[in-house]
């Protein structure tokens, strides 16, 4: 079956930076889009970034464009998530998610705790 597992997560002072993973399997990781979302606290799901299947095209929210950078290695079946210029409105947990498509995702992960705070 489908596992997401990130990882990660931790407490950082704004400014800083973090890199989340998120290694999966029960799937060919390498055919599918995947994607990076968040939760932040009292709030819904907020959709962060997705990759294409090679890194080819990459996509991010306008909250963190310039900041965040996605990537992936489907040799390793893990994809990253690299956190640059911390905000905390950034605090929230993390989630890696499964692709059916650019704009929709099917799976994922138990989430990593990422908290921006001084």
């Amino acid at each position: 079956q489908v596992q997401l597992v990130e990882a990660g997560g931790g407490l950082v002072q704004p400014g800083g930076s973090l890199r989340l993973s998120c290694a999966a399997s029960g799937f060919t990781f390498s055919n599918y889009w995947m994607h990076w979302v968040r939760q932040a606290p009292g709030k819904g799901l907020e959709w962060v970034s997705v990759i294409n299947t090679a890194n080819g095209r990459l996509y991010y929210s306008d909250s963190v464009k310039g900041r965040f950078t996605i990537s992936r290695d489907n040799a390793k079946n893990t994809m990253y998530l690299q956190m640059n210029s911390l905000k905390s409105e950034d605090t929230a947990v993390y989630y890696c998610a499964k692709g059916v498509a650019p704009a929709a995702y099917d799976y994922w992960g138990q989430g990593t705790q990422v908290t921006v705070s001084s």
